[in-house]
Parts: C-alpha cells; sequence; structure tokens
C-alpha cells in the first residue's frame, strides 16, 4: 500500500536561507540513507501562514516508511541535522499520513 507523508512546518521569517542551506545536507544524509524523493512547496494562500514549508513524499509502503525513519533516527548526521533545524529554523511542525484512493 502506497503512504504519502506531509510534514508542515512553519519557519521562522528570516531562516529561509538557512533552510535552503541545510536542506542540501538534508538531501545528500537522506538519499544515503534511503528516502524517497521530497516535493517542497511554500504557501502563498489558505488556511497555512506564508511561511510554511510542506514537504511531501510517497513511499512504497508503511514498513519501508518505518524503517527509513527507523534507520535515520539511529544515524548521527541525520540527528544532527534534525536538531540545528529545530533549535533554530523550524518554528513548529507536524506531520500527516495520506494513503491514496483508487
Amino acid at each position: 500500500m502506497i503512504v504519502i507523508d506531509r510534514m508542515i512546518q512553519q519557519v521562522r521569517p528570516d531562516k529561509w536561507a538557512e533552510l535552503e542551506k541545510i536542506d542540501k545536507k538534508y538531501n545528500a544524509v537522506e538519499g544515503r540513507l534511503g528516502f524517497p524523493p521530497k516535493k517542497r512547496y511554500q504557501c502563498l494562500t489558505g488556511s497555512h501562514e506564508v511561511y510554511t514549508l510542506i514537504v511531501e513524499r510517497q513511499w512504497a509502503s508503511l514498513a519501508a516508511m518505518e524503517a527509513t525513519f527507523e534507520k535515520a533516527l539511529a544515524d548521527p548526521e541525520h540527528q544532527a541535522l534534525q536538531k540545528e533545524l529545530l533549535t533554530s529554523i523550524i518554528k513548529s511542525a507536524h506531520m500527516e499520513l495520506y494513503m491514496p484512493l483508487p
């Protein structure tokens, strides 16, 4: 069963340039750990603030997503990036999971 995860993050207004720098590092680490490609969106209008970043990924299964996240949580380089991101760039974040309908 395909699963789509959507991470919704509130970026601190003055941190977008820093976010782009750290995202390049994330791409390398996540590629090494087996994350699927991501799509990134910034909200222009709607129910989220303008400083909202949405990151989406499509996974082959919930098990594949779980296994990859377990590897990431155990990886020191990923842990360091996560700490940097959450302490200085991202104000808040939450994840949603979706199942495509036929």
